[in-house]
């Protein structure tokens, strides 16, 4: 019964991971595509995220794209694997904004 709850907590932490990586991204495309510098887009998702979160940010003709990726590590036992999270988001430009 402790393994199947420990197991369940340790999913449910992944899962809200996957959500804050979510928005995070979301935001981030939003703002980006906005015109907002990147360097602050960047500081702002990393805010709300881990330390190890990995950011990337990208702007094309018509679109700004955000990708990041987490690995969620168990905070008690080390029998539980290191999952990796990942999310993108992309935004279109808004008129007026350049490349």
């Amino acid at each position: 019964m402790v393994v199947v709850l420990g197991v369940s907590l340790w999913m449910i932490n992944v899962v809200e991971m996957q959500l804050r990586c979510v928005d995070a991204a979301r935001a981030g495309a939003r703002a980006i595509a906005r015109g907002e510098p990147p360097d602050r887009v960047r500081q702002a998702m990393l805010a709300a995220l881990p330390a190890d979160a990995h950011t990337t940010i990208t702007r094309d003709n018509d679109t700004a794209r955000v990708r990041i990726s987490v690995d969620v590590r168990p905070t008690w036992g080390g029998a539980l694997p290191v999952l990796a999270v990942h999310a993108t988001a992309v935004s279109p430009l808004e008129p007026g904004e350049l490349p």
